[in-house]
């Protein structure tokens, strides 16, 4: 098992996927590793459900920290097709966060909920002895929808185009530059330009113009292990060969630069907010260009082929074993 991050395929697959509870014939899609969300099938109906952490990082500002926190949450339903539309948060605050920065960051997230048409139905909001991380608690999303609509993570075939936003190591970038801007060793514009990649996270909405343009066959949300994780778990999922090149990969201002300094492949780190998405051929510019037209930067950056795996101008590229940026945190938390 990885020390740090999400546990790894083989953990998963010898402990959490043989012990799933009741075995109900209403799951249409449980859980996979690698895989953002599960479907239930009720009368009819479709409900995606997600579940995920959530990190309230002050440095950020509270609201801010609010949004993106509920951000990163929505995404994983996001790229289902189905819009989010239901969320209950469970908040486990450190004693020494007052009612202020508690309403600051509650009002932050609400606020974000209500703007991208998501209702809180239910939580717990508390404080507890020994929590002193941003790690304080998690959420559970609901979108309500049609079968037809889902995109299914596995659902890439040969002949669709691969469209990337944003590109690598936007959040990354963004969150080191705001939260240990001495101890990059950076000049004070080059951080001024890599913070503002914190406001790159906009996974929901990209999802949702990805999918009303058309044509979408998988989306994913480059988390953990970063875009190259992310595209051998697509392409893995449908059985498919992807084919990228390098070039084509759009980089945010400053990317290169922070990861440079901390000595990390940015196709490898956690990049939330970054889209991965397989469209059917032809249909990939037309996605594009509507990313575009909403201020995501957004690229074709490869074809879906017959065969197997992830190749980067004919190299085979594979998942990195665990997220590298885990350990950059945790050297800039301690120094």
């Amino acid at each position: 098992m990885s020390d740090l991050g999400k546990i790894d395929s083989e953990t998963f697959r010898d402990v959490i996927y043989p012990n799933l509870g009741a075995n109900r014939e209403d799951v249409a899609v449980g859980p996979r590793h690698g895989v953002d969300f599960g479907v239930l099938d009720i009368g009819e109906r479709a409900v995606v459900v997600a579940t995920d952490p959530i990190s309230i990082l002050p440095e950020l500002g509270w609201r801010r920290a609010g949004r993106l926190a509920l951000e990163i949450v929505l995404t994983d339903v996001a790229v289902s097709g189905i819009a989010p539309t239901h969320l209950a948060v469970n908040l486990t605050l450190p004693p020494s966060w007052s009612d202020d920065n508690l309403e600051a960051l509650w009002t932050g997230l609400a606020d974000h909920a209500d703007r991208l048409g998501v209702s809180i139905v239910s939580g717990h909001t508390a404080r507890y002895p020994g929590i002193d991380s941003s790690w304080v608690g998690g959420a559970t999303v609901l979108g309500v929808g049609d079968h037809d609509d889902i995109v299914r993570p596995d659902g890439a075939a040969p002949g669709d185009d691969i469209v990337v936003t944003t590109g690598p190591a936007a959040e990354v970038t963004g969150l080191l530059a705001t939260l240990y801007p001495e101890q990059l060793g950076l000049s004070p514009e080059t951080v001024a330009t890599a913070q503002e990649r914190v406001a790159d996270i906009a996974g929901v909405a990209d999802a949702r113009t990805a999918f009303e343009t058309g044509g979408v066959t998988a989306m994913h949300d480059a988390t953990e292990g970063g875009i190259a994780g992310g595209l051998v778990e697509m392409a893995s999922g449908a059985g498919v060969r992807f084919d990228i090149e390098a070039d084509a990969m759009p980089l945010a201002p400053g990317v290169a630069t922070v990861c440079e300094a901390i000595e990390v492949d940015p196709w490898t780190v956690t990049s939330a907010g970054t889209l991965l998405c397989t469209v059917e051929s032809g249909h990939g510019e037309a996605v594009v260009d509507a990313l575009d037209d909403r201020g995501t930067p957004a690229a074709v950056v490869g074809t879906v082929t017959d065969g197997e795996g992830v190749f980067v101008d004919g190299e085979r590229r594979s998942a990195p074993e665990s997220d590298p940026s885990w350990s950059v945190f945790e050297r800039f938390s301690g120094a």
